[in-house]
């Protein structure tokens, strides 16, 4: 039972910590707690079936990409 409980711990603080961050970021944006994010995004997957799944993903595709864009206009090395 220890055990378990301990890999759940591990697993939620890798979800937490180092997932994409999506509700994170709409939490930072909209000044609404994440956890709160995160249990509306739960309830509303099991009313339809798991179509946020979907919008979740492709916001965590378009931060990737952010990211990378705004990671290459930084580094000095590429306007050689």
């Amino acid at each position: 039972m220890l055990k378990s409980t301990a890999m759940i711990q591990k697993l939620r603080e890798f979800l937490e910590l180092r997932a994409f961050g999506v509700c994170n970021a709409m939490g930072e944006r909209l000044g609404i707690a994440t956890s709160r994010i995160r249990m509306w995004f739960i309830y509303i997957s099991f009313l339809t079936l798991g179509s946020p799944v979907i919008i979740y993903m492709v916001l965590a595709f378009w931060m990737n990409i952010k990211r990378y864009i705004l990671a290459g206009k930084r580094n000095p090395l590429n306007n050689w």
